[in-house]
């Protein structure tokens, strides 16, 4: 049968909120029978190890950085020892910048939380390094909490399903 999709993709602007709230979850009852395995391709077994590769993501591919962190983690195998990652994150670029919101990361982690990530999207957003995107993806693929991991690929194809309209910037489209 014909889904919402089909039935506006023509006057995909004009639907109203529960039209939209409906295409929504067609959208994602599609998405997960085309994609029953999805899941986070960064390889990690506790929260602050995501925190880490999803910072050294940038500008860089998931396989690299899994290559990557396998070295770091057994140089620094704790929160507590990442204080001088510099060397080490060179391969995934922007090695400064990268090594500085990693330590900086890491020492707030150590000393404000006890070595664990905080289950808190602003907390995280207050950590170094840590942006809308990243937190967004530790409270859903850590925490399991409702969360939409907003990049440019994820705004264009909202954009063109008709879920938002013309809304650029991520918090929005989160809404």
């Amino acid at each position: 049968g014909s889904c919402e999709y089909e039935k506006h993709k023509g006057n995909l602007y004009s639907m109203e909120e529960n039209e939209k709230k409906e295409l929504a979850l067609q959208i994602i009852d599609r998405l997960k029978k085309a994609y029953p395995d999805a899941d986070c391709t960064l390889d990690y077994d506790d929260a602050w190890k995501l925190l880490v590769s999803v910072r050294l993501a940038a500008q860089c591919t998931d396989a690299r950085v899994n290559v990557v962190v396998e070295g770091l983690y057994k140089k620094y195998p704790d929160v507590r020892s990442l204080a001088e990652a510099e060397e080490i994150v060179r391969p995934c670029g922007l090695g400064k910048s990268k090594a500085r919101d990693i330590s900086a990361c890491m020492k707030i982690l150590w000393e404000k939380y006890g070595g664990k990530v905080p289950e808190d999207f602003d907390a995280l957003l207050a950590l170094p390094g840590v942006g809308r995107k990243s937190a967004n993806l530790i409270m859903g693929d850590v925490f399991h909490k409702p969360a939409i991991v907003t990049d440019t690929h994820c705004i264009r194809l909202v954009n063109r399903m008709g879920l938002v309209d013309g809304i650029k910037e991520p918090k929005k489209v989160e809404m």
